[in-house]
């Protein structure tokens, strides 16, 4: 009997807690959600990457893939804003996939500021969503900095802020 009522009891319990987690999901994918959006909104401009060379985003590094962990792409870097500030609205890198016909499709964008801009022990961070240290240096010869992709015009099996993506592909370049 005793066990019972302890087996009702928790499962009262469980049940009066399943919206506050429901809604700590939807909160947080809202978050989510919210980056994506600004992003796609102040990057629609730049599906022509003509455009983004005419605002002074340059290729660099070709398109950069892994052999067990899919691709980013190509990566349109603006020199004048890699010190900073970090706004939502305006990515260092603006990230394209090759195509067959040798157009170049937005996937997404990346937020890039070198350490030695920020004071030592900073955290900065996107909207809320911190972005990752990469030491220096590293494999693309650069020096210490953080940085945090957004996948906003190609979906990532992995989530909208993990750098590798599956379904970005360098086999057109």
């Amino acid at each position: 009997m005793k066990k019972r009522l302890l087996m009702a009891m928790l499962s009262v319990a469980l049940l009066a807690a399943t919206p506050f987690v429901v809604a700590q999901q939807t909160s947080a994918q809202s978050d989510q959600n919210k980056l994506v959006e600004i992003v796609r909104n102040a990057t629609a401009q730049y599906q022509d990457v003509n455009k983004a060379v005419a605002a002074g985003y340059t290729p660099v590094l070709g398109c950069v893939s892994g052999s067990d962990h899919g691709a980013m792409g190509v990566h349109y870097v603006n020199p004048s804003l890699l010190n900073g500030p970090i706004d939502p609205t305006r990515p260092q890198a603006l990230i394209y996939e090759p195509s067959a016909n040798g157009q170049y499709n937005l996937v997404g964008v990346e937020f890039i500021i070198l350490a030695s801009a920020l004071p030592a022990n900073s955290a900065p961070q996107v909207e809320g969503h911190l972005m990752q240290f990469i030491d220096g240096p590293n494999r693309y010869g650069l020096p210490a900095f953080f940085e945090l992709h957004v996948w906003a015009w190609r979906d990532n099996p992995q989530g909208s802020f993990v750098d590798w993506n599956n379904h970005v592909s360098c086999a057109a370049e």
